[in-house]
């Protein structure tokens, strides 16, 4: 791309242009006044203090500082021919996507501007993507068999990938009494589709008054409404612009991947979901609204005890295997301690300074997950004669079974069992009003990735989520967030760990199995050296 750089002063107000052969960097409701749009936010008229005019293959771009804006932003504005739009950009973002826009429109094998969709009016829709959980105690079986036939919760090697489903069964009805008796203590079934539901209307509420017309749905990835379901609901209201929520605000393969994963082969094999414009807010931790109203909570919390200074302050995360982190790059662990991090900030500039700790709970099976433990800290922490505890479920916006039961039950009595005498638990955010207008920000700010996004993905079809790239996917919300290290091979030649790893469980798998043909058939080396007795 060829750029004329120009230092004179420029006026700046919206233009109002009802249709545009433009399809993407234009946040709609934000930049414009068309008529057609019923609650424009129009940006205030402006003085730029400098203008850069680029031009590509007949696309002409202005782009202007807006005094009225943060000094991280300016106002963009594009065109082809006669039509034109306008779009607001953070510098970080438009320096990101500057150049890889001007090599787009200009290949001729990436997109066609004239086959692009005209929208005369864009409706906005925001998609919350969460786990699911049983409403009945009949459904807590076939719920187990959904989370379990996950190849993102049990990861076997490709060659045995067609024991899955099968797996998963066993495994669901093994654990499905257990299972039933936490969610029989906690009223019958999971409170996670009410409270869900209860949040996406809080949102939709919040974007409306931010004169953001959207609407909210809910998704969920192992019981209804499915993700499937939700998608449906979307292409009957003809959502034209999209943007995806996990409601994790911490990003790993197994909760928010796993979800986005499904998305994408949704996406790539239905031709509206294609031309749909789409970004995703994979992980949002570090916003400034998520960490205070945590800590709200945390300190409203601390007020309950008779020595609020005293009280150790405990971290709660959901736990996932380690081999996810070390093994597949899983940013999981980082965020979350980057996470608690930032609380403990926030809670210190309001003079509390409280001793803190973070674990993680919900570990399933026998292989090793991420440590410490959570009930082998509440032990530790009696033994070192630690006497009130508040707990904080860091990895959970609304209460379910993991923080009614598991938290509030056993780990409590576990607690008072240590010889912690004062429990406290902080609740889940659920629709706290900071946390709200938080994620409510969070849809707004994206608005301007939505059409980057999708021009890429028009011809080439690439995945809505880029499968083993946690940089690029993160990178598509928030360009400020510091660069994580690459992930880590999953199978390297050689000596390497990686390589360890999967020729022990591949000598494992072939001891299994020669043993299941030993007792099958009463023949084999154990049989012939008299180890076994030979049977038929």
């Amino acid at each position: 791309m060829k750029g004329l750089i120009q230092s004179h002063a420029c006026s700046y107000s919206p233009s109002s242009s009802s249709s545009s052969s433009s399809t993407y960097l234009r946040p709609p409701c934000l930049t414009s006044t068309s008529s057609n749009c019923k609650f424009p936010l129009q940006l205030p008229q402006a003085i730029c203090s400098s203008q850069r005019i680029y031009r590509c293959s007949g696309v002409h771009m202005e782009a202007c500082h807006n005094s009225y804006l943060s000094k991280n932003h300016i106002v963009a504005r594009f065109s082809w021919g006669s039509s034109e739009t306008q779009s607001l950009f953070s510098k970080q973002s438009l320096n990101k996507y500057l150049l890889p826009l001007g090599a787009l429109v200009t290949s001729q094998t990436q997109l066609d501007v004239s086959n692009v969709p005209i929208v005369d009016e864009d409706k906005i829709g925001v998609l919350l993507l969460n786990l699911g959980g049983p409403e009945t105690l009949d459904d807590v079986q076939p719920f187990l068999f959904n989370l379990f036939a996950d190849p993102d919760i049990i990861r076997l090697p490709r060659l045995f990938r067609f024991l899955q489903k099968p797996l998963a069964q066993f495994i669901s009805i093994l654990r499905a009494p257990k299972s039933k008796e936490g969610y029989a203590s906690i009223g019958g079934g999971s409170p996670l589709r009410q409270i869900t539901d209860a949040q996406a209307e809080e949102l939709m509420k919040f974007l409306w008054e931010k004169n953001v017309p959207a609407k909210v749905y809910v998704g969920m990835r192992y019981w209804h409404p499915f993700t499937e379901e939700a998608i449906e609901q979307i292409k009957r209201d003809r959502i034209t612009k999209l943007v995806v929520l996990p409601l994790y605000p911490q990003f790993s393969i197994s909760t928010s991947g796993s979800s986005l994963r499904l998305l994408e082969s949704i996406f790539r094999e239905d031709e509206y979901l294609v031309n749909m414009q789409h970004t995703v807010i994979p992980s949002w931790y570090q916003r400034e609204g998520y960490i205070k109203a945590m800590a709200n909570l945390i300190e409203n919390e601390l007020k309950k005890f008779g020595s609020p200074e005293e009280v150790m302050i405990f971290f709660s995360a959901h736990g996932v295997p380690l081999a996810y982190v070390e093994e597949a790059g899983d940013p999981y662990k980082s965020e979350m301690e980057e996470c608690v991090d930032l609380i403990m900030e926030e809670l210190e500039k309001r003079k509390i300074t409280n001793g803190y700790t973070l674990a993680y709970q919900s570990r399933v099976g026998p292989v090793e997950w991420l440590k410490p433990y959570t009930d082998e800290t509440i032990i530790e922490l009696g033994q070192r004669g630690v006497k009130s505890l508040l707990a904080v479920p860091i990895s959970f916006v609304s209460e379910h079974i993991e923080t009614l039961e598991e938290i509030d039950v056993e780990y409590k009595e576990l607690a008072l069992k240590s010889g912690i005498e004062k429990w406290g638990r902080v609740p889940a955010l659920g629709c706290e009003p900071t946390f709200i207008s938080d994620l409510a920000d969070a849809v707004i700010e994206s608005l301007p990735y939505v059409g980057a996004m999708a021009v890429s993905n028009l011809e080439a079809r690439q995945s809505l989520v880029p499968l083993g790239s946690v940089e690029e996917l993160l990178a598509v919300y928030d360009s400020q967030r510091r660069e994580l290290p690459p992930p880590v091979t999953m199978w390297e030649w050689g000596w390497t760990k990686s390589a360890e790893t999967w020729n022990g469980r591949a000598a494992m798998l072939a001891v299994l199995v020669l043993l299941v043909l030993e007792v099958t058939t009463g023949e084999g080396f154990l049989h012939q050296w008299g180890i076994l007795p030979l049977f038929r």
